[in-house]
């Protein structure tokens, strides 16, 4: 299987490109920006945005957020560096680890915001994770339409066009570039979130277990909507230098911010993805799918910024990537399919030219506060 002989990403990556050197697409992407952009013009362009909107509706701008450490960092720098009043969303995909209640009470506390929360039904939730997996191998449709639909509607409902979001896409994949100044908008929407899959796609596939009206939160507004209210929805990373390791360092000293252990992750990386306590099984299903995960993930970007070489970034993905998490247990009792069932869906997904074998895998360990985490039914 080709990698890139930078950052090693392999070609089974989403919208990965190569060039006739063996570099791929995200790194002459961050090539770009760190060479390319004048991140002073572009911060401008952002004051003169919040401008337009500052003090003007019953809040300054919407705000995501889900308690890891990009929407903390999202929201400490709309409080503190562009002094503006967000109304935090946070949707809750019923996969919050103990650790982010603390965290995000902490956050609140110090920076002074309102907060609205919202949890869709359980019941629903676990038929739309099998579904979903069934469909595209990735069981977080409920997550990635619930996070961007229902808060789109929710700008609608309190008349608030702005929405802040956090890094470009550029950072990662190659859907798009730093050029581009990616939009949060419907094409976006079904390209990443929803793949092409709606909320009537869903409700048909269930078979009339729920009603239509019970599918609304993983539903995009429709743009006559949003455009009624003069909506804009912009990524904060097009207009600002996002350097994560950066970030993290600002939340866990202002904001005393905690990270922990997630699965199949370095301990360096203590930050990363620890609100979710799927993502060991979401990492494991890439991994199947298309030979690498979240290590893999990590150690590019660090490549690309020069934190790590080539060949420490190699090691890493050697003794982290690929293990079989403690989680996927619970995962399957959740789910209610077994082991075998859960290979037979994802194999149907796998990303040529990676061949998955299962007999290949080591067992990872368990996560220190998996006995918090109760039985789910």
């Amino acid at each position: 299987m080709k990698h890139c002989k930078k950052c090693l990403s392999p070609e089974t990556m989403q919208y990965i490109k190569f060039d006739e050197e063996g570099i791929c697409s995200v790194c002459r992407q961050i090539e770009y920006k760190k060479t390319r952009i004048n991140w002073a013009e572009r911060k401008q362009w952002l004051n003169e945005i919040i401008s337009q909107y500052k003090g003007k509706y019953l809040y300054d701008c919407i705000l995501p957020y889900s308690g890891g450490k990009d929407s903390v960092f999202q929201l400490w720098y709309v409080v503190k560096e562009l002094n503006i009043k967000p109304l935090v969303v946070r949707y809750d995909h019923w996969g919050f680890r103990p650790l982010i209640d603390e965290n995000n009470e902490k956050v609140f506390k110090k920076l002074g915001v309102d907060v609205i929360k919202f949890t869709p039904n359980w019941k629903l939730i676990k038929d739309l994770m099998l579904e979903a997996l069934k469909r595209t191998g990735d069981f977080c449709w409920h997550c990635h339409t619930g996070v961007y639909g229902h808060t789109m509607q929710i700008a609608l409902k309190y008349n608030v066009p702005l929405l802040l979001w956090g890094e470009s896409t550029a950072e990662y994949m190659s859907l798009y570039t730093f050029e581009e100044m990616e939009q949060i908008d419907k094409e976006r929407f079904d390209n990443m979130m929803s793949l092409g899959i709606t909320a009537d796609d869903m409700y048909e596939a269930l078979k009339g277990k729920y009603e239509k009206r019970d599918l609304y939160p993983f539903t995009y507004p429709d743009s006559s909507e949003l455009e009624r209210i003069g909506c804009k929805s912009i990524c904060l990373g097009n207009y600002i230098e996002w350097n994560t390791k950066s970030n993290v360092e600002t939340i866990k000293r202002e904001l005393n911010w905690s990270g922990h252990e997630v699965e199949g992750i370095p301990p360096q990386y203590d930050y990363e993805k620890i609100e979710c306590k799927w993502q060991g099984v979401r990492d494991y299903c890439k991994f199947i799918k298309r030979g690498f995960g979240r290590t893999n993930h990590l150690v590019a970007i660090d490549i690309r910024n020069g934190v790590l070489t080539t060949e420490e970034g190699l090691e890493l993905n050697k003794v982290y990537d690929g293990k079989r998490p403690k989680t996927l247990d619970l995962f399957l009792k959740t789910l209610g399919i077994t082991e075998d069932e859960f290979y037979a869906i994802l194999r149907v997904h796998e990303v040529s030219p990676w061949i998955f074998d299962k007999n290949q895998v080591p067992e990872g360990k368990e996560l220190y506060d998996m006995k918090q985490w109760g039985t789910i039914a």
